[in-house]
């Protein structure tokens, strides 16, 4: 097999409020002490499906696409349907592209070059989903990006790529799933959708940090994106 040397782990420090509230509030720290070991653990489990030979389910996004919050990286949504596959993905292993603080444009400069090049060393495709958003949503300035960029991305995933909507009521948040509608009545792409109803009911969903999901979150998330598929 030839080299894959990818990283998943973002090129960039924290932001400032992170950074700020994990020096006072302890459930923050704490989640923010699994980014750098869960991103070893996706590398590892990279290579382990680069050189099994079989088609590869290719997970590109964010911190919850990697399972920050989780008891482990394994108990994300991308794991738990990993250790319980639909029929579609059975015989498939999984390629997770994803890091932590990941927007819309990293997708496009990192990690569909990455899946790029697997695809020409010969690597089957069997899947690809894409959870993405959550972290332009934050910024007022790559808030006001989205919109145009998201249209860039959905134009540049490939075909039936499953793509999760943005559950948020912002304005921002709206144009997303707008463009998301869009692309899937066009038959380009297939969507997890996760707006209410889908996953109202966080309570005791979350994480230490009051953001990211917990197990029992990722599971709900599992069960949209089982649905799609």
């Amino acid at each position: 097999m030839t080299t894959f040397d990818y990283s998943n782990l973002s090129d960039r420090p924290p932001g400032p409020v992170v950074s700020k509230l994990a020096l006072v509030l302890p459930g923050v720290r704490s989640v923010m002490g699994q980014v750098e070991p869960y991103a070893r653990w996706w590398e590892d489990s990279n290579r382990r499906a680069l050189g099994s030979g079989r088609p590869l389910w290719v997970a590109l996004g964010d911190s919850m696409t990697q399972g920050i919050g989780a008891s482990a990286p394994d108990r994300g949504w991308v794991g738990q349907i990993a250790a319980d596959p639909p029929a579609r993905i059975r015989d498939a292993a999984v390629l997770n592209l994803a890091f932590n603080g990941a927007r819309v444009l990293d997708v496009l400069e990192r990690q569909l070059p990455a899946l790029d090049q697997v695809r020409e060393q010969g690597h089957e495709i069997a899947l690809v989903t894409l959870l993405i958003g959550n972290n332009d949503l934050m910024s007022p300035k790559w808030s006001r990006l989205l919109p145009s960029a998201i249209e860039t991305l959905l134009d540049a995933v490939p075909h039936g790529t499953v793509v999760a909507t943005q559950p948020g009521l912002q304005r921002s948040a709206a144009r997303f799933n707008r463009a998301v509608d869009a692309h899937e009545r066009a038959g380009e792409i297939v969507i997890a959708d996760f707006r209410v109803p889908h996953m109202r009911d966080w309570r005791g969903r979350l994480a230490e940090d009051r953001f990211h999901p917990n197990d029992r979150g990722y599971a709900g998330m599992a069960d949209v994106i089982r649905h799609a598929l």
